[in-house]
């Protein structure tokens, strides 16, 4: 098993606590150290950027925190209630994105942050709708759809931002124990990272393919839950699964609350993608933490399906 890249292990909940004066937005962190250790019950500093355009982009707000880990390591704070640094957070135009969440993150906050050893990057996929709706003024409308909704035979698990388009995880894992395709020693090289109709296609096409974590997707049909059955499902791109990981905890609600007994909640273990990595590995995504691996095509693995709105 390969590393190839891991993303920030944090956890970007996509909501708004409508406090009367600024809006905030919730956001989760697990914090660890340089040795992969667990930061728990620790005061921890923060340094929140919000860029906007691009990974490199212009920092239009900055703010610090000193928040203190659980005995999981998690912190839990809110965005626009720091100290500020630069920008004003109410004044953002979400509207005009894309934007990116850039933290930075002293192990030692007792210190109120003086080396930040711990940084990490990612797109706000789903900007919270109450934000959105603001900067957009009066011609926003009410969106349709929104993170931790049943909807379209599952859970809805990341919108854009009108709340019309996104990504629906399935009630269920279709397998606990399922190889990536029995096809191990062949290269697609027509898959991605971010489109798992595309790779779902091309896994079930190829020379050879008998059964697949692709297949079993491909062929599912949902149980009627109340929002309707469906036969157009997919097994996700490993970006379409990083989708699901920073919405983790909302899909994960609804996925235990919803009062159908068979409904199956996400599991903390590895899940296949739908994306090669070469011609003997293919990417998979650890809800453990938040990371993407490899691993050889045989290995059996988890299986969740997803399908588009």
């Amino acid at each position: 098993m390969k590393q190839f890249f891991t993303f920030l292990v944090a956890i970007l909940i996509s909501t708004i606590v409508l406090a009367q004066s600024p809006d905030l937005m919730s956001y989760q962190a697990v914090i660890r150290n340089s040795s992969n250790a667990l930061v728990s019950n620790t005061q921890v500093a923060m340094q929140i950027s919000i860029l906007q355009g691009s990974l490199s982009g212009v920092p239009v707000y900055v703010e610090t925190q000193t928040p203190y880990t659980n005995e999981n390591g998690l912190v839990s704070i809110q965005i626009g209630s720091g100290i500020l640094v630069s920008g004003n957070f109410s004044a953002i135009n979400w509207s005009n994105g894309p934007y990116f969440i850039k933290t930075e993150t002293d192990p030692d906050g007792s210190n109120g942050g003086v080396q930040y050893t711990i940084t990490g990057t990612s797109q706000l996929m789903s900007v919270p709708y109450a934000l959105y709706a603001k900067a957009a003024g009066s011609t926003a409308t009410t969106p349709a759809h929104y993170v931790g909704e049943l909807y379209g035979g599952g859970v809805v698990a990341w919108v854009d931002n009108t709340g019309l388009h996104g990504l629906i995880v399935s009630m269920v894992d279709l397998s606990t124990a399922q190889a990536w395709s029995n096809v191990t020693g062949t290269a697609l090289n027509t898959t991605n990272d971010w489109s798992g109709t595309t790779n779902t296609t091309a896994i079930t096409g190829q020379s050879g393919h008998t059964s697949s974590a692709a297949k079993l997707c491909a062929d599912y049909t949902n149980t009627n839950y109340g929002t309707g059955t469906f036969s157009d499902w997919y097994l996700p791109s490993v970006a379409e699964l990083n989708h699901i990981w920073n919405n983790f905890y909302e899909v994960q609600k609804a996925l235990t609350n919803d009062g159908n007994t068979a409904t199956t909640p996400l599991v903390r273990t590895y899940y296949w993608s739908s994306s090669e990595y070469y011609t003997y590995e293919a990417w998979f995504y650890s809800f453990f933490y938040g990371y993407s691996y490899t691993y050889g095509k045989y290995y059996t693995l988890y299986v969740r399906a997803v399908r588009t709105f």
